[in-house]
């Protein structure tokens, strides 16, 4: 009877992780069907390149310097 159980279990083993393998592949087929599908049909725009702003402008430069200044005086109280 013991055997029987441990067969029946390993069926149902096999088939439960079959069945969760064999949807993740149709799953990463469809996916890979669906990105052909929509580069063909609406295919990438080149994108418009925003100038960068310079990191520190005169207004900044007096902020970023007490910002420096109080993690130093921080530091040296820890």
């Amino acid at each position: 009877m013991e055997i029987n159980l441990i067969a029946e279990t390993l069926k149902f083993l096999v088939l439960g992780m079959s069945t969760v393998f064999m949807f993740l592949v149709l799953m990463v087929l469809v996916l890979n069907l669906q990105s052909k599908i929509i580069r063909k049909f609406f295919p990438h725009k080149e994108e418009v390149s925003i100038p960068k702003r310079p990191i520190a402008q005169k207004g900044n430069l007096a902020v970023i310097a007490a910002i420096a200044a109080s993690l130093q005086s921080y530091k040296k109280s820890k």
